[in-house]
Parts: C-alpha cells; sequence; structure tokens
C-alpha cells in the first residue's frame, strides 16, 4: 500500500502535542493582534489571547498562505508520501480554495503523486474529529482512496452545536445585527448555533442563561445521535475549561458515552467566536 500523510490546518483546534503523536502535519493559518502577525512559529498563549480579547482586542485572521502551504505539501511530496489534505470549511474561510489551487500546481510537478484535498465543511473540533478518525481509519490500513470516500461520506454526519458568551463577537462578524446585540446582552439571551450542510454558521435557537444553552448542546448530542456509536466526543472551549468539563459531565452522566477530547479554541477560531465559547462536536443523523 502506498504511504500517505494526513494534513489539516490549524483551524482544526487539534493541540500541537496531538500532531505530533498522531505523525500528521498542521499548516498554521495566520492572525494579528494589536498590530502584531501571528503563525507558524510565533504563536500568541491561548489565556493571553483571550485575556486581550476580554480588554476589548480586535483581532483579525487570514486564511491560509499559498507559499506555507506549498512548502509543507512539497516537504512530504519530496519524501515520496500521498496527501490526504483536510481542509477547514469553504463556507467559513477562503483556506479551501487556496490550498486547493496549491494541490493542483503541485500535482503537475508530482504527477505520479495522489493529492486528495477534501473540504470538511467543518471548522475548530469538529474538523479535528474528522482528522482524527481519518487516523484512526489510517492506522487501521485504510488506503487514501478508501479514506477520503469515508470522510466525505461522513461529513454531513459531523455535528457542530455550540454556545457563545459574548454576542457581541458574532456581531463583529456580520452574524447578527448590533441592535440584536445590545437587546440580548441586556436580557441575558445566549444564542446556540451549528454549522449547516454547507459549512455556515446559523443559528439555532435563542435562550436565556448560560446554564441553559449548556444544557442545550448535551440535549441535541441525545437527539440527534441516536443510532451513531460515538466512541469519543470532542469539546472546545474560548478559555472556560470549567465549563467545557460540565458540558463533559453532563453528557456522561445522561449518555453511555464515556470518552471526550477537550482542548482550547485557537486563535483563528477564538477571534471569531471570543472568550466564554463553547463548542460540541459529534456524529449524528444530521447536521
Amino acid at each position: 500500500m502506498s504511504k500517505y500523510i494526513i494534513i489539516t490546518d490549524s483551524a482544526s483546534d487539534l493541540p500541537d502535542s496531538y500532531i505530533k503523536e498522531n505523525g500528521i502535519d498542521s499548516c498554521s493559518l495566520f492572525y494579528s493582534i494589536d498590530d502584531v502577525v501571528y503563525g507558524a512559529d510565533k504563536q500568541m498563549d491561548t489565556k493571553e489571547f483571550f485575556d486581550a480579547m476580554r480588554n476589548g482586542a480586535t483581532p483579525t485572521t487570514m486564511a491560509i498562505n499559498p507559499d506555507h502551504a506549498e512548502k509543507c505539501y512539497r516537504h512530504y511530496l519530496e519524501q515520496g508520501y500521498n496527501l490526504l489534505i483536510l481542509a477547514f470549511s469553504s463556507g467559513l474561510s477562503s483556506t479551501y480554495n487556496t490550498s486547493a489551487i496549491t494541490a493542483r500546481e503541485l500535482k503537475e510537478e508530482f504527477p505520479d503523486k495522489k493529492i486528495i484535498i477534501i473540504d470538511t465543511l467543518c471548522a475548530s473540533l469538529g474538523q479535528g474529529l474528522i482528522v482524527h478518525k481519518a487516523i484512526q481509519n489510517q492506522k487501521k490500513g485504510m488506503s487514501i482512496e478508501a479514506n477520503a470516500n469515508w470522510i466525505k461520506d461522513t461529513i454531513p454526519h459531523l455535528c457542530h452545536i455550540f454556545t457563545v458568551d459574548d454576542l457581541y463577537n458574532l456581531q463583529r462578524g456580520g452574524r447578527i445585527s448590533k441592535a440584536t446585540a445590545v437587546i440580548g446582552t441586556m436580557i441575558n439571551v445566549k444564542p446556540v448555533l451549528h454549522v449547516d450542510d454547507e459549512g455556515h454558521l446559523v443559528s439555532l435557537a435563542n435562550v436565556r442563561g448560560r446554564k441553559k444553552a449548556i444544557n442545550m448542546l448535551a440535549d441535541e448530542l441525545i437527539k440527534r445521535s441516536e443510532g451513531y456509536e460515538n466512541d469519543i466526543i470532542f469539546i472546545s472551549h474560548g478559555d472556560c475549561l470549567e465549563e467545557a468539563e460540565q458540558l463533559r459531565d453532563i453528557i456522561f452522566s445522561k449518555t453511555d458515552i464515556k470518552n471526550c477530547f477537550i482542548s482550547p479554541l485557537t486563535p483563528t477560531i477564538g477571534a471569531h467566536a471570543g472568550p466564554g465559547t463553547i463548542a460540541l462536536f459529534f456524529l449524528g443523523d444530521h447536521r
């Protein structure tokens, strides 16, 4: 069987320790805060990043750098690897399109190599969970083609359910109006959102209070996951680990699920979701 490597990007929110442990690679997406650009070898500590946002900083994010992607892909092609590239949702970023153009150009230079790039239509640890499943498939001996087909079939069942603590981050990103943000904040509305079949953020419900929002995440898992085997669920958070663990414990108490991976949002996703975000990812009957 031809050897292949799985490559993703930092919008997957997978920590460096996971990347190294599982023998994959992740292309850094760049971001800026207080006029300083970060990415690749220069990163800001997660807590420092969210504290800066709490103090009024407004970070900006960038799609994947074509030169950075080309360097990453070429490194493995020159070592004889085929590439299975799992990219950030095209519904939220131009990263997939840039990566696909880079892959096509390299294919002309390496015509004997397989380069399969997939628009995951996922973000954060939803993208991370797809990567995790792809790694499991590869370890079981699944070929690059079979793995790619499995991923494409699974993407419509990768559920992203999340809530944010600060409506103004959604307003700044154009997801809600300023008036909605002001009124919602006044009456303590906490939106619950999901990622739809096209990879866009869509409002699911508005609930009063943080506790109800967190419980709704668990309720949506129970509602959507019947008939699907979730040997593990993923939870990401915007510097609110205790609440992420509360969500995990609620799910453990209400279901047979006993395995959970929790990791903080990286700045690429955190810049738009903001501190206090809690996101849940699992397999279900629909997004």
